[in-house]
């Protein structure tokens, strides 16, 4: 597979030269100071495309060109946009982009409640806590009916046997600090979602304001009516795709559950199904993250990259370990439920051309002290790497396939 980094362009701490050094070859990246529901000028794709050239990579995945929430709901202004987006997927084209990693998930992308949970080397991950999150719902969002749900929670078949996170969250709210709570919308809602969807961003006055106006656009919306609206911008925008050779691939729900009352639709083998039969236009594909789908326990996750290899556009590698009361934290890449080295080999088999990123890795050795995007660090992903290079090297002699390391003379 092609190995590619998530990049978050020219003010990214981490430089596209240092990227060079560690074996990069392609770069997945997107115009981040483009305001949501702007068109993508050829001009500024250009412009970042030959930036990237110039150290001698190339644009791989656009991660993400985002869908503004109105096409996910339905709101009135729903066509109006996805001309926008049509515009920007031909204008990628012109410049020679043909990837487009983007998630359906209302409102919040992927959620950690722990961004730095320390691991027993001494080096910290992201980390899920169902209890601190039905606290965050209950007491500090304060969402109407949040309660009632979270009292019906159940964990999968195999986890969270006999755990009531209703309780846990109700001994929380006795022990919880003005600080320890400010934490809690930081890493939820700020630190990994502003930089990703555009809206939030740290020292946002009223984040949870906002937050509980966009929750209030999803009034009515269940999960058979998200679909239909999934499915209805993906017919909108396939003869665009047809035309200009555009690859779709919807990232999964990152964590793999129902939260906050929304409808989440790509969370199963079930999910995933669905989504490439309603749309089965070969551009209508999937990012196959290992770790969104690794931290649903109902998952099987080789038997998933079996299944849906043929319409894989994206690999993302890395595994989540889910505890035996069903929190879960992201794993080494040679551990938790993925089974890399499997996928691996099947994506290998398929496709040897498939960009892949390794994702999500470790904070070590003081990356956290560098201010980089949470989960984004660079020593962490670039052990990361080495693992999954040394795993790539392997597969490649086993299938007979040349394996190169770029930078290094033959």
């Amino acid at each position: 597979m092609e190995r590619t980094w998530r990049w978050f362009g020219k003010n990214d701490k981490i430089t596209l030269a240092m990227l060079k050094q560690i074996g990069v070859e392609g770069i997945v990246t997107a115009l981040h100071d483009v305001p949501l529901g702007e068109v993508w000028t050829r001009e500024k794709i250009k412009d970042l495309r030959e930036y990237i050239e110039s150290y001698g990579m190339r644009w791989s995945v656009v991660e993400s060109l985002p869908v503004v929430e109105t096409i996910k709901y339905g709101g009135p202004d729903r066509d109006q946009q996805i001309e926008i987006y049509k515009e920007s997927l031909r204008n990628l084209s012109a410049e020679g982009i043909h990837t487009i990693c983007y998630n359906f998930m209302p409102v919040l992308d992927w959620a950690r409640t722990d961004l730095l949970h320390a691991n027993p080397n001494g080096s910290s991950n992201l980390f899920f806590s169902y209890a601190e999150f039905a606290y965050f719902d209950i007491y500090i969002l304060k969402r109407q009916g949040a309660r009632e749900e979270w009292a019906r929670f159940q964990f999968p078949a195999g986890v969270g046997e006999g755990r009531n996170v209703l309780e846990e969250a109700d001994a929380l709210a006795k022990t919880m600090t003005p600080e320890k709570d400010h934490q809690l919308v930081e890493n939820i809602v700020i630190k990994t979602q502003g930089f990703v969807s555009g809206n939030f961003k740290e020292g946002d006055e009223h984040p949870l304001e906002l937050f509980h106006q966009l929750l209030a656009n999803y009034d009515g919306i269940d999960k058979n009516q998200l679909r239909e609206n999934m499915k209805y911008f993906l017919n909108a925008i396939m003869p665009t795709c047809e035309e200009c050779d555009m690859n779709m691939c919807v990232h999964p729900d990152d964590p793999p559950i129902e939260i906050l009352g929304l409808p989440r639709i790509v969370r199963t083998q079930e999910d995933i199904q669905w989504f490439l039969d309603a749309v089965p236009n070969k551009h209508n594909g999937l990012t196959f993250c290992a770790g969104s789908l690794s931290a649903g326990a109902y998952n099987n996750v080789v038997e998933m990259a079996r299944k849906f290899a043929p319409r894989t556009h994206f690999v993302h590698l890395r595994s989540c370990h889910i505890f035996p009361n069903g929190d879960f934290t992201e794993a080494s890449h040679l551990g938790g439920r993925a089974d890399i080295i499997e996928l691996a080999r099947i994506f290998e088999q398929e496709n040897p051309a498939l960009p892949m990123r390794v994702d999500h890795g470790m904070t070590m050795l003081g990356d956290e002290t560098k201010g980089y995007n949470a989960g984004y660090s660079f020593l962490g992903r670039m052990f990361a790497m080495g693992q999954v290079q040394g795993i790539l090297a392997t597969v490649d002699r086993e299938l007979g396939i040349e394996y190169k390391q770029p930078g290094f003379y033959e």
